[in-house]
């Protein structure tokens, strides 16, 4: 069992998560709010989906990442004939031992890359629900246990292109956050073309974390206070998407889990051992946005997800500075 002695002071986390912020975006140039979120869902022991166009980074994000905290890393890439068995493993008769022996497969790493998740068939991404929810994975009866720190960084491209599928509801659920990487700035790209027309940016990156000091920043987090009010906010929030007239699919109680997670890896991002509705807000859309659908009369209004958080955002009351229960730096956390 961990104990607080052994768990990583704010100190530690803060400059921990500098220095692989760092590291990711001497790679990723000019995208820190998506570097910050990537940071944020991995010390809230989430899984990450990238959408956006080809070329504009999505991959290579997840790579920079998994090298610079120096995990193992499997990388999946996505196709229509790709198979469940192929994710999970699969188990072969050994003819000599006269018995069955498990081959693991790509999701037995510590950061699983699922490129172009939408281009497999349903049946295939199903094999991740299991995964990342329950992080083990069963077959043929035996339960195996994924290694820690444990997440998805799955890329996509937008369901208009061809040859995709858009991913199944119980899919998008499983995902703690979704980020858009966009095109980026002029002064930004013609940086990329000094720094990275020649060898590929990872050759020269190396580790700046080590695994267990992931594991010890996660414990961390979790023990992040959030005090009554600002956990009402967040269920007020979420409660308020299942209700709305735009929308036909609200947000599930899995959302609500993983809003509070996030929220808790923010504040201590930030360098506080508390929760503040500001973080509440500022990860809301990214959270919610991607498990929302839409009604048919709002797609024809051109109304998106995003617009409905931001709505929702703006007409739920924000709890008062007296009602919010904040705490004073290391008032919160025996270990911090």
């Amino acid at each position: 069992m961990t104990t607080y002695d052994d768990r990583a002071s704010l100190a530690d986390l803060t400059s921990t998560a500098e220095r692989v912020r760092h590291s990711v975006e001497s790679v990723i140039e000019g995208k820190p709010e998506v570097v910050r979120l990537a940071l944020t869902v991995l010390l809230a022991e989430g899984h990450l989906l990238i959408e956006d166009v080809p070329g504009v980074g999505k991959t290579m994000l997840a790579k920079t990442l998994a090298k610079s905290i120096d995990c193992s890393v499997q990388r999946i890439q996505f196709t229509p004939d790709l198979l469940p068995s192929d994710i999970t493993g699969v188990s072969i008769y050994d003819q000599q031992r006269r018995e069955f022996e498990f081959k693991p497969g790509a999701i037995f790493a510590q950061i699983v890359i699922g490129d172009e998740i939408n281009r497999a068939s349903p049946k295939t991404q199903s094999a991740l629900l299991e995964s990342m929810e329950e992080r083990q994975v069963t077959i043929d009866g035996t339960t195996y246990t994924l290694p820690s720190p444990f997440m998805v960084v799955a890329t996509q491209n937008p369901v208009e292109m061809e040859g995709t599928y858009p991913l199944p509801e119980a899919q998008r659920d499983r995902f703690m956050a979704r980020v858009s990487v966009g095109y980026p700035s002029p002064e930004a790209e013609l940086q990329m073309l000094d720094v990275h027309g020649g060898l590929s940016p990872l050759d020269d990156l190396t580790a700046v974390a080590h695994a267990h000091e992931i594991v010890k920043l996660i414990e961390a987090v979790r023990e992040v206070y959030v005090a009554e009010p600002v956990r009402r906010y967040v269920v007020d929030l979420v409660s308020a998407t299942r209700s709305h007239p735009d929308l036909r699919l609200g947000a599930s109680p899995r959302a609500t889990l993983h809003l509070l997670r996030a929220v808790k890896a923010s504040a201590a991002l930030a360098g506080r051992d508390y929760v503040l509705p500001d973080d509440v807000q500022a990860l809301a859309g990214p959270v919610l946005a991607h498990r929302l659908l839409p009604t048919a009369q709002a797609q024809l209004n051109r109304r998106t997800a995003e617009q409905v958080v931001g709505e929702i955002l703006q007409r739920t009351p924000v709890p008062a500075a007296h009602a919010r229960g904040e705490m004073p730096p290391g008032a919160g956390i025996r270990g911090f």
